[in-house]
């Protein structure tokens, strides 16, 4: 298993950072390599994915979800293995921090090429970036899930 680490401020409130990070169908309009996201179910997405030709297409499973503070996940079927954690921090009313967490397994010759050379951390940053653009310009968030899953 592999790791990544990154955080970024964003200039919306706890609770916008948050609500827009539930709108997982909205995920490919900032996340690169995203091209789709279904959600099955409150606590279940299907992925379809493409980075750097390599098509996968996934089952991920909320597995814990308290409103302003964090969304942790598991993959449980498909193409990918993964687990992670997005924790949203406040540091004034108008900003908040947010930090992702992830553990994934490389599987071919090129993934693990590729994470050797820190293309997943890169790719994660500049999905957080993209990310922050993203609600900074809208200043809203489209929609919200505020459910509990413990």
């Amino acid at each position: 298993m592999s790791q990544v680490e990154e955080s970024i401020e964003v200039g919306v409130p706890v609770h916008t950072a948050y609500n827009q990070w539930t709108q997982f169908e909205t995920f490919p309009e900032f996340m690169s390599g995203v091209e789709r996201i279904e959600q099955r179910t409150d606590t279940l997405t299907h992925w379809v994915t493409k980075v750097n030709g390599v098509h996968r297409e996934f089952d991920a499973e909320i597995t814990e979800q308290i409103p302003d503070e964090r969304v942790a996940w598991t993959t449980v079927a498909g193409e990918a293995e993964q687990a992670g954690v997005v924790t949203f921090h406040r540091l004034d009313d108008q900003h908040t921090k947010v930090m992702l967490q992830m553990d994934f397994h490389p599987d071919t010759v090129t993934e693990k090429v590729g994470d050797k050379l820190g293309f997943v951390k890169r790719q994660t940053k500049g999905d957080l970036e993209r990310f922050k653009k993203f609600i900074e310009q809208r200043g809203q968030e489209t929609g919200e899930w505020r459910g509990v899953v413990v």
